[in-house]
């Protein structure tokens, strides 16, 4: 009996030592890595300053990048080629005009990055230095990435959304590539999609969850195969991460094949999540085909009896999507009643045009200010 009682108290220790570890290595790689960012807005800050003292100039900017290039190559080693001091100069430029990066405020922790990479400057340079913008939470890497997005109002918002949703490098580079922010900015009217660059994605009511289409390229099913309803949802399973991804913020896994009786008749829910933000069920019913009305009337049985016999007093009501390969908006709008929390989305199994959904988006709003 003592022997299990240690037994238990040391797992207890153990879990206790392992967490404090976990802990200190995640402030020591973030402490690198801000380190770094900092590190790289002040060179920037430095080649522009040199630049711009009467000397502008493109083949003396080329020739200084070089010099220094190499100088700084020979006595600190890789990671000051040319190209990347380029970036340095762009990534100091691209954000020198902003008061804040991202929402989060400035932690102790990195004002102290902040100030010590500073004060490595001689002290003529820190006194008419410009300070930098508080509030950096990416890694450089995240950046890099950034300022390849031309538009900036997308630029804010992807880099809102990945500091707020912790996104690792990949998971940015996905929702870029997907066109995540045009597919969001049409789902919603023109003064939404302004609060969009200003505020990420809100999520408040029920449509605030959709996207059109939703980008299902990670299941590696091709447009032109046939495939049943049964393998696109093992699919979807099989590759769950990739889906919470895709849907967006707030969503939790409940089952697949979620089973209910109702007068002795057995009906199973394809999917069935739960958006902690909204604070309801949200079903989901996969077609491999065009949608039908009686597809429609299906959800809404579903979606009634989960808000009958399923969901809390303190809940919201449940949501119903329909997710098909092709809808048909008329069918839909004559089928459902106003006010009824069930959507018609298609999806796609290929990354969109990012340049035709721009073009979309850009007459939309066109069209909107006439």
């Amino acid at each position: 009996m003592d022997k299990a009682v240690d037994k238990r108290t040391e797992d207890a220790l153990f879990r206790q030592i392992a967490s404090i570890i976990d802990q200190a290595r995640k402030k020591v790689i973030l402490t690198v890595n801000l380190a770094m960012v900092y590190t790289y807005y002040e060179i920037g800050r430095l080649i522009v300053q040199h630049e711009q003292q009467g000397k502008r100039r493109a083949d003396y900017g080329q020739k200084l990048l070089q010099n220094l290039s190499e100088r700084l190559t020979e006595r600190f080693g890789k990671g000051f080629s040319y190209p990347n001091l380029k970036r340095f100069r762009q990534f100091y430029q691209e954000y020198s005009g902003k008061k804040s990066i991202g929402s989060k405020v400035l932690s102790q922790s990195e004002a102290s990055i902040s100030s010590t990479v500073l004060s490595q400057s001689d002290k003529q340079s820190i006194a008419s230095a410009e300070i930098a913008p508080s509030g950096f939470t990416l890694s450089w890497s995240h950046y890099l990435l950034l300022m390849k997005i031309d538009d900036l109002n997308a630029r804010s918002f992807y880099e809102i959304e990945a500091e707020r949703e912790q996104w690792s490098l990949r998971e940015l580079r996905r929702q870029v590539d997907s066109s995540l922010y045009e597919r969001v900015a049409l789902s919603k009217d023109k003064n939404k999609v302004m609060e969009l660059s200003r505020k990420g994605q809100l999520v408040e009511k029920p449509d605030d969850i959709l996207k059109e289409p939703y980008v299902l390229e990670f299941l590696g099913l091709k447009e032109d195969s046939s495939f049943s309803e049964t393998e696109l949802e093992s699919r979807l399973i099989d590759h769950l991460q990739d889906f919470l991804l895709e849907l967006g913020k707030g969503f939790a896994f409940i089952g697949r094949q979620v089973r209910f009786t109702f007068e002795e008749e057995h009906f199973f829910v394809d999917l069935v999540f739960y958006n902690r933000l909204l604070r309801c069920f949200v079903l989901f019913d996969l077609k491999t085909g065009k949608l039908k009305h009686q597809d429609i009337g299906q959800m809404q049985m579903y979606v009634h009896y989960y808000d009958r016999y399923i969901k809390q007093d303190f809940e919201n009501q449940t949501i119903g999507i329909l997710l098909c390969k092709e809808k048909n908006e008329t069918i839909v709008k004559i089928t459902l009643p106003e006010n009824e929390n069930i959507y018609a989305a298609e999806y796609k199994l290929y990354l969109p045009d990012a340049a035709l959904l721009q073009s979309k988006l850009a007459e939309w709003i066109a069209a909107e200010e006439i």
